[in-house]
């Protein structure tokens, strides 16, 4: 039988340790990766109020403690993961490290998990958590009075305070047999609330708790915080990237997670992992302000995220853009690892809202950015995902692909499997170089090989080095969907943009910008074709500006 439980850690950095490494360090190293874990839930870190120390407590709830004894999180206190940073760092934080059995729950009928309350919730800033620590005298009797208190008078008197949320209650846990053993109570309350008042003061002195605290109690601690953060299991710290005595660049162990301090532009690459067990690489760069609106670039099949490096220094180069955090990340299909289940659009936007809950981005904070595969993508997500989705912009696509387009695409898999191209290095079969030629011909227009033929060839290496396996199983949801009697009931506001040469697709897109409900704009990037932020960012970079300038204001 699993046991619920809490890992509770106190946290005071020294004087030597600057504030931006304890911030970046903690929310992009250390929390995420126990975010990924499955059997911690959630994670939260909150800081002191009353004036005392530790400074600092981080919270994970725990499905079952027994999981803290096995390979899989001790290998994260281990030189396999650690990495010489964390080493370093943690050498001048003084830890506290608690593990508790989770005993009696008690909340308030509309009462919400802070990890399901967006960060930019007014009911999420401010919030007050307050923790009790209390030995007792080691008499099962005594134990038992103070349990019968909690559960038949306190937590009761609780729940009539004014902004009250949810009383927890654990014991020292099992699995930590040398450990003293003691009560924790933790008291959720939203930022407005009655602590101090006359509820919270007749909770606090009845005649009950007054014996117990003298008969029974050995030693008590009451600490105060006020929630700072909530981890998830994408890294996105910024803010810390941008001050000047920050750590890095900086790299995981494996290489996955990577940071790119800036005062201008900071940047962090690492991965999320959807529910099928599928990797997605991303990149968030931009805005410090954690709380900004996010604009994802989503790709067309067979090329990585660098299809956007020319657009996004155009996008920034409008100050008003600054103002946003670039989300990129790599297609199911990028890769070799794609799942095992059959690839459609719907299960590419449902990466994307993963993407998104991953790196906890806010309800309509999201503007989406698609070319070809990727348009309909972002598309698709708006539609089944409006929640999460303040705008889209779908580019050089298709609201619906005939069954016939399946013999196209599995004609040029074949092509790959003729040329049998591997990667160097995996030995693994890659697209190879005639489709990849054959392809960006398609793509580009025949001016930009004469201008700009320096743009062109990174794009033409990423489709040549593109997984033969992802890329065939990936390919499928290009065939066979219709999504227009959706469009017919959007309600997040989009737009479509077309290269002026990419064949008959800036005559279609004109009907698909009619078919969303309420109706869309079409704009055409002249001297472009397939893929109009490569060929000419900073056309795009304006229509793209003009755009969010309407949404955002």
């Amino acid at each position: 039988m699993p046991t619920p439980g809490l890992l509770y850690v106190t946290m005071q950095p020294k004087a030597s340790l600057p504030d931006t490494q304890f911030h970046d360090w903690y929310n992009t190293e250390h929390g995420p990766l126990r975010l990924r874990l499955p059997f911690v839930t959630n994670g939260f870190r909150f800081r002191a109020t009353d004036g005392e120390q530790p400074e600092y407590v981080a919270l994970y709830d725990i499905t079952d403690m027994d999981e803290l004894t096995r390979e899989t999180y001790l290998d994260l206190r281990t030189d396999l993961i650690k990495t010489e940073r964390e080493k370093k760092t943690m050498a001048q934080i003084d830890v506290g490290r608690l593990l508790y059995d989770l005993v009696d729950e008690r909340s308030s009928p509309n009462f919400r998990p802070l990890e399901d309350q967006a960060d930019t919730d007014a009911e999420t800033r401010g919030s007050v958590l307050i923790a009790v620590r209390v030995a007792t005298y080691p008499d099962p009797a005594k134990q038992a009075d103070l349990e019968k208190w909690y559960r038949e008078e306190h937590f009761e008197m609780l729940s009539r305070v004014p902004g009250w949320r949810r009383s927890r209650r654990f014991v020292t846990a099992a699995i930590d047999s040398a450990a003293p053993r003691e009560s924790l109570a933790l008291h959720e309350y939203a930022p407005v609330n009655g602590l101090g008042g006359d509820a919270h003061k007749a909770a606090m002195n009845t005649p009950w708790g007054a014996r117990l605290m003298s008969e029974v109690v050995t030693s008590k601690k009451r600490r105060v915080y006020e929630w700072y953060y909530t981890f998830g299991p994408a890294p996105r710290e910024l803010t810390s990237l941008a001050a000047s005595d920050v750590v890095g660049p900086w790299n995981s162990n494996d290489g996955r997670t990577r940071t790119f301090p800036s005062t201008t532009r900071p940047a962090v690459e690492s991965f999320i992992t959807t529910s099928d067990g599928v990797d997605i690489p991303y990149r968030l760069e931009g805005s410090t302000d954690p709380y900004a609106p996010v604009v994802v670039l989503s790709n067309s099949i067979l090329v990585n995220w660098n299809i956007w490096d020319r657009f996004v220094d155009a996008f920034f180069a409008h100050k008003q853009n600054q103002r946003y955090r670039v989300v990129r990340y790599l297609t199911r299909g990028r890769r070799s690892q794609s799942g095992e289940q059959p690839v459609n659009i719907d299960l590419l936007a449902s990466d994307l809202a993963t993407l998104l809950e991953a790196l906890r981005v806010p309800p309509k904070a999201a503007h989406l950015i698609g070319v070809s595969l990727g348009g309909v993508t972002v598309l698709n997500t708006a539609l089944l995902h409006p929640e999460r989705v303040g705008a889209f912009i779908a580019c050089d696509t298709n609201s619906s692909a005939p069954e016939s387009n399946r013999k196209a695409w599995g004609d040029r898999v074949a092509i790959c499997e003729k040329e049998g191209s591997t990667d160097p290095d995996t030995k693994e079969p890659i697209v190879g170089e005639e489709l990849a030629e054959v392809t960006t011909r398609r793509w580009f227009v025949p001016e930009s090989y004469q201008t700009q033929p320096e743009v062109l060839a990174p794009v033409k290496e990423a489709v040549r080095t593109n997984s033969l396996r992802g890329f065939a199983h990936s390919v499928q949801a290009l065939c066979a969907y219709d999504i227009r009697e959706r469009m017919a009931t959007a309600t997040v506001p989009g737009l479509f943009v077309a290269g002026a040469n990419d064949g008959v697709l800036p005559q279609t897109m004109q009907k698909m910008a009619s078919d969303l409900r309420g109706g869309a704009e079409l704009k055409i990037i002249d001297r472009a074709g397939h893929l109009p932020m490569v060929e000419q960012p900073v056309a795009f970079a304006e229509v793209v500006t003009e755009f969010l300038s309407k949404i955002d204001g």
